[in-house]
């Protein structure tokens, strides 16, 4: 059995409705999503998220050539969403779930309107050899850049 590696959680509370959030999240990925996390070779042209249960999640260069950060496992708008994350130890694409750790994004309502974003990176054994690397680099202070991002997006 591979050894456990505890997951990485960072959340962010934002002033706006669960449902607002979700859809910026997975509608408007462009407005938040780290300029250095890039798996295409030449300038991103785009990313997005297929709006389904075996979905991509995506992005493109200016020439048309796909890469798939990973494939959603939960879409369960506007409270959650699961989804692959298909990269390796060297922060390289690689080509299906096999060695892929799981995201999983909550978004669960306030008391004072707003929202709470939850971002976790889970089952980060599935690296294999490097994945404490994975896990040391996701681990620094809340909310991390991706939260951050997001919670200026909003």
């Amino acid at each position: 059995m591979p050894e456990e590696i505890p997951d990485v959680r960072k959340s962010v509370v934002v002033a706006a409705s669960v449902k607002h959030c979700f859809e910026v999240f997975t509608q408007r990925p462009t407005d938040w999503w780290p300029p250095s996390h890039v798996l295409v070779r030449k300038e991103r042209a785009g990313l997005a998220f297929e709006p389904f249960v075996d979905g991509r999640y995506y992005e493109w260069d200016v020439d048309g050539n796909e890469i798939a950060w990973g494939r959603i496992l939960e879409w369960d708008p506007p409270h959650r969403l699961v989804m692959t994350w298909r990269i390796n130890d060297h922060w390289q694409s690689i080509p299906d779930d096999d060695r892929a750790s799981e995201i999983e994004v909550d978004f669960t309502a306030t008391g004072s309107g707003g929202t709470r974003v939850e971002l976790a990176h889970v089952k980060l054994h599935r690296h294999g050899d490097g994945a404490w690397n994975i896990r040391k680099a996701l681990d620094g202070p809340d909310p991390g850049e991706t939260l951050a991002r997001f919670a200026n997006a909003i």
